[in-house]
C-alpha cells in the first residue's frame, strides 16, 4: 500500500510539472491535487460537495485544493506551485497520534507536515484541529481560518413523523476496527437503557468493519429486534436514515469535525456525545447533551455506560427542545451556500495576490 501511495504522490508531481501555469489569473479553476470525490468518507463527500459548485480542472487550473486526509502532494509538488505561483489551500482536519493510530504515527505527521506549513491558507475544520495541528505538526505562520464542514440545509431537513416506533437513536458513518469501541459503548447503553424501562431502539447505518462480532454482543443482549445495522448508504439515502432517527450518538474519542453530526444536526437531531474533540464545537449548549472525557493523546477515553443512560433518558424527555436548538444551529452554523461562498472568497483574495 505504502508503495501505491508514493508512486501515486510521484504521479501528481508529474502531472503539476507538465500542467502548472505561470502567475494564475482569472476566476477559480480548482485542481483537488489527487483527492478523489465519492458517496461514503468524509473526504470523499467533501471533495463531491466542493466539485459540484468548483468542478475539477485538471489542465487549466488557478489553484490546488488539498485535504489533510489526502496527503497526495509530495515536497517536489510543493516546490513546483511555489515555482510557478500557484496557490494551495489546505483543508486540515486530524493528525496521527498514539490513541487511535497504531502504525508509525511521527511518519505519517511528517508526510502532513509538509503541505501544512508550505499553503497559502489553512481551513482547520474545527479550533480542534487547529489544536491538534499546532501540537504535532509545528505552529504555523501563514494565514487561514476555522471554516466547519457544512451541508444543504434543504436536502437534510427535518421531517414530521407520525409513525409509532421506539425512540430512536442513530450511529451513521464507517466503523474501521479501531472505532469498534463506539458501536460496543452504544450497544451496552441501549440494553441497559431498556432494562431501566426507556422504549428505545438503535440504528448502525455504514459500513462496520467487525459486523459479525458486533452482531454477536447484539445477540448476547437479546436486542435483535431492537438494534439493526442497516449497511452503507449514499448521500441520496443518508436524509432518509437521519429523519427516520430521533437522535444521534456521537460517542467517537476526539472526533474533529465529522460530517454525520453537522447532517444528523441539518435533520434536527439532538446529539448526544463524548465531549471531546471538535464535536463541543459544533453542538454548542442547547443542541444536546455531552459527557465529559479527558483529552489524552495516548489512549481512548470514553464516557461510562451509565451516563450515557442518564443522557438518553434526559434526551428522550426533552427531545423537542433539543431538535429545535439542533436545527437552529445548523442554519446559523452549517449552510453549504455560505461556506461555498467563504471558499470562492479565499480563492479569489489567493489567485489575485499571485498574479501581481
Amino acid at each position: 500500500m505504502s508503495f501505491i501511495r508514493s508512486a501515486y504522490r510521484i504521479a501528481i508531481a508529474l502531472h503539476i510539472l507538465f500542467t502548472s501555469p505561470l502567475k494564475p489569473k482569472g476566476s477559480p479553476r480548482i485542481f483537488y491535487g489527487g483527492a478523489r470525490r465519492g458517496d461514503i468518507g468524509g473526504t470523499l463527500v467533501k471533495i463531491k460537495r466542493l466539485q459540484d459548485f468548483f468542478p475539477q480542472s485538471p489542465y487549466l487550473y488557478n489553484i490546488v485544493y488539498s485535504l489533510s486526509n489526502a496527503p497526495y502532494l509530495s515536497r517536489c509538488s510543493l516546490g513546483l506551485l511555489s515555482i510557478c505561483k500557484v496557490p494551495l489551500v489546505l483543508n486540515q482536519n486530524g493528525v496521527f497520534y498514539p490513541s487511535w493510530y497504531s502504525g508509525n504515527w511521527k511518519k505519517q505527521n511528517s508526510i502532513m507536515s509538509l503541505a501544512y506549513h508550505k499553503a497559502d491558507f489553512v481551513i482547520w475544520q474545527s479550533q480542534f484541529s487547529r489544536d491538534c495541528a499546532d501540537h504535532f505538526l509545528g505552529r504555523r505562520s501563514g494565514p487561514g481560518e476555522i471554516l466547519f464542514n457544512a451541508v444543504d440545509i434543504d436536502f437534510f431537513k427535518p421531517v414530521m413523523s407520525t409513525e409509532l416506533r421506539p425512540f430512536t437513536f442513530l450511529v451513521a458513518g464507517k466503523t474501521s476496527k479501531d472505532l469498534s469501541y463506539r458501536l460496543e459503548l452504544a450497544i451496552e447503553s441501549i440494553a441497559l437503557a431498556r432494562k431501566s424501562g426507556l422504549n428505545t431502539c438503535l440504528l448502525i447505518a455504514g459500513v462496520v468493519h467487525e459486523r459479525a462480532r458486533l452482531q454477536s454482543l447484539v445477540e448476547s443482549y437479546s436486542l435483535t429486534k431492537y438494534i439493526h445495522f442497516l449497511g452503507p448508504y449514499s448521500q441520496q439515502e443518508a436524509p432518509l436514515i437521519f429523519q427516520s432517527s430521533d437522535a444521534y450518538l456521537s460517542l467517537t474519542f476526539q472526533d474533529v469535525c465529522p460530517n454525520s453530526v453537522i447532517e444528523a444536526m441539518s435533520c434536527g437531531l439532538p446529539i448526544l456525545y463524548s465531549s471531546s474533540g471538535g464535536v463541543p464545537e459544533l453542538v454548542g449548549p442547547d443542541a444536546g447533551i455531552g459527557l465529559h472525557v479527558p483529552r489524552d493523546w495516548s489512549r481512548i477515553n470514553v464516557p461510562p455506560v451509565h451516563l450515557v443512560v442518564a443522557a438518553m433518558f434526559e434526551i428522550f424527555r426533552n427531545s423537542c427542545s433539543y431538535s429545535i436548538a439542533a436545527r437552529k444551529r445548523a442554519l446559523e452554523h452549517f449552510n453549504i451556500r455560505k461556506w461555498l461562498t467563504r471558499h470562492d472568497e479565499i480563492f479569489t483574495a489567493l489567485i489575485a495576490s499571485k498574479s501581481l
